[in-house]
């Protein structure tokens, strides 16, 4: 029997690329896709699209009010989203990112209500996720970041745990692994530095 050519570091490259430029297609055309991240698997979507923000939240059953996060691949795809901060909090939040911390930072006018929820801020990661980072620059911009969950249950752990709870509510998932931390990203406030969640 002819062994099978195992693929090499060169060929999965190729085809990670593949399904990275696919997935940022998708959240162009207003699709929602999961995606691995540092802990668990999330979903996420086009942040300006307001008729896949509502999609997303009728999928996971998750109320308006509590808003999303975004996550990006460099603070400079965040700012329009965002009000400045006095240059010394501002420094301390960019001294986390990259890296698995998210902030409360106060949001811009602009920021749709779907996003901030009941909120006049918004909550904003720099990913250090390496298929994250490079999802957002396939996209150009940020990227809705919420727990691949029903409100209220865990969320996915692996590709299996995201096809079984959602089928085809998803419209493409990225194949890939979590960072292989235990916990969900901290949260933080930007302005105060308080722990709102422990990471």
């Amino acid at each position: 029997m002819r062994a099978t050519r195992r693929k090499t570091i060169l060929e999965e490259r190729v085809m990670n690329d593949t399904a990275i430029l696919s997935a940022a297609e998708v959240l162009r055309q207003g699709g929602i896709v999961a995606y691995p991240t540092e802990a668990v698997w999330g979903l996420g979507c086009d942040p300006g699209n307001a008729a896949a923000l509502a999609r997303l939240l009728e999928l996971k059953g998750r109320p308006a009010r509590k808003g999303l996060i975004l996550v990006a691949a460099e603070i400079d795809q965040l700012r329009p989203y965002l009000q400045a901060l006095p240059p010394d909090r501002e420094a301390l939040v960019l001294a986390t990112w990259p890296g698995p911390v998210t902030w409360v930072w106060p949001a811009a006018e602009c920021v749709a209500s779907l996003l901030r929820g009941a909120h006049d801020t918004l909550a904003v990661r720099v990913s250090d996720h390496p298929q994250v980072r490079a999802l957002c620059q396939a996209f150009g911009g940020p990227v809705v970041s919420t727990s691949a969950n029903r409100s209220g249950a865990p969320p996915a752990r692996s590709e299996v745990q995201v096809r079984e709870r959602f089928g085809e509510g998803v419209d493409f998932i990225l194949p890939g692994e979590t960072g292989g931390r235990e916990r969900p990203s901290e949260i933080r406030d930007a302005l105060t530095g308080r722990v709102l969640r422990q990471g």
